[in-house]
């Protein structure tokens, strides 16, 4: 027996993986996230599943789950939102099954934070203007933030910053970015990613808070925070230039005297 721990993406049924389809639809039992995780994704699942939504279970009543299947000899899949690296809440349960010696398997998903970026149609890493992104999110009631990972400390590198699960706290954000950004520093609010309620909210850290009191959003929400959002006037990348040589192009086709990347 074997549970399988799926990213199933970040809303959209059909961005799931097809690795992650085909678990669905082949596994007995299926644990999934109802809050959080489409119900067309149950679709999948083979006739007769074992269906069990775990909103509003504790890690005990998971676990006793895995228990359940694991006597009956019954393969798991468990389905979590986006993508298993981050905040998903999967590494607790793998040290449980650890513990059992029950296997388990992780198979990735588009996380929410790439589905955001293709709402907004923006590449987050500009040539010359941005070339890191930060995944953050803020202290909240499931756990706190470490001492050092600060917004106002990743906030001094300069870099885009995709804020997580932070969206009650905008005027926070607002204040502590800033000194940093500056005030016309564009933001751009992505509610429910990919799902068919998708919501955009643009503006800057000057007027943000404000357009969000206006249309209060209450949840799933990411914040990218950063100059490279509004960023047109930049240079085009080196690796498709005619001047620069690189791995792929036939060196007939370059000039001479550059050196291979």
């Amino acid at each position: 027996m074997t549970v399988h721990f799926i990213g199933a993406g970040p809303g959209a049924a059909d961005l799931i993986t097809v690795r992650g389809r085909d678990i669905i639809a082949r596994c007995p039992v299926c644990l999934f996230a109802g809050s959080i995780v489409p119900r067309e994704l149950l679709d999948y699942c083979p006739e007769g599943a074992r269906i069990v939504d775990t909103a509003s279970l504790s890690l005990d009543e998971i676990e006793a789950e895995y228990l359940r299947a694991a006597e009956a000899g019954e393969d798991i899949a468990r389905l979590h939102s986006g993508d298993l690296s981050v905040w998903s809440a999967v590494a607790e349960q793998m040290r449980r099954l650890d513990r059992l010696g029950i296997d388990y398997t992780l198979t990735p998903g588009v996380p929410s934070f790439a589905a955001a970026a293709a709402a907004l149609q923006r590449e987050l890493t500009i040539p010359e203007v941005v070339q890191s992104l930060i995944l953050t999110r803020i202290s909240g009631r499931a756990s706190k933030m470490p001492e050092k990972e600060t917004l106002a400390n990743f906030a001094a590198s300069g870099a885009t910053l995709a804020i997580h699960l932070a969206i009650h706290a905008i005027a926070r954000i607002v204040d502590e970015l800033t000194p940093f950004y500056g005030a016309n520093c564009p933001v751009a609010i992505v509610v429910k990613a990919s799902w068919p309620d998708e919501k955009i909210l643009r503006g800057t850290l000057a007027d943000i808070a404000a357009k969000v009191a206006e249309d209060p959003i209450e949840r799933t929400a990411l914040i990218f925070v950063g100059p490279g959002l509004s960023a047109e006037n930049f240079r085009e990348s080196a690796l498709y230039s005619t001047d620069y040589v690189r791995r792929f192009r036939s060196p007939k086709d370059a000039p001479k005297g550059n050196d291979e990347a």
